[in-house]
């Protein structure tokens, strides 16, 4: 718990950010070519509220929500829904942290080892769908 309530803190602080989702998204299309072809249709003030969610229902998961939620979007991202393969998953991460560092003025180690655990777990059942 005291790991989700590090995510939630920091989380808080980025989201008070008003550029953090729009430098999460600068980050993340350009880190991978792969990235940049499966957002190249997409609405981007759109997926900024699914992001949103999304971190969201990862921390819920970590705490103890069913991952009901996680389970529905990995089969939404599968080969059969928009084929986004697990790998991808790697640089979304990645890229938040870095977004993370950039927005969280009061983030230490211990946080961002926190933000990778937490989401983590269930990144992990998201993949599991593919």
């Amino acid at each position: 718990m005291e790991n989700t309530n590090r995510v939630m803190q920091s989380y808080g602080r980025c989201c008070a950010s008003p550029s953090f989702f729009n430098d999460f998204y600068t980050t993340f299309l350009a880190s991978s070519p792969a990235v940049r072809v499966k957002f190249s249709q997409s609405d981007m003030e759109a997926q900024k509220h699914l992001l949103r969610a999304g971190i969201l229902n990862l921390v819920l998961f970590a705490r103890g929500m069913p991952d009901t939620k996680l389970r529905a979007l990995g089969k939404t991202h599968s080969r059969e829904g928009f084929d986004i393969h697990p790998k991808l998953y790697d640089f979304w991460l990645e890229s938040l942290l870095l977004t993370v560092r950039q927005h969280d003025s009061k983030l230490d180690q211990q946080d961002l080892l926190a933000w990778s655990e937490v989401l983590g777990k269930g990144i992990d059942i998201i993949k599991s769908q593919y």
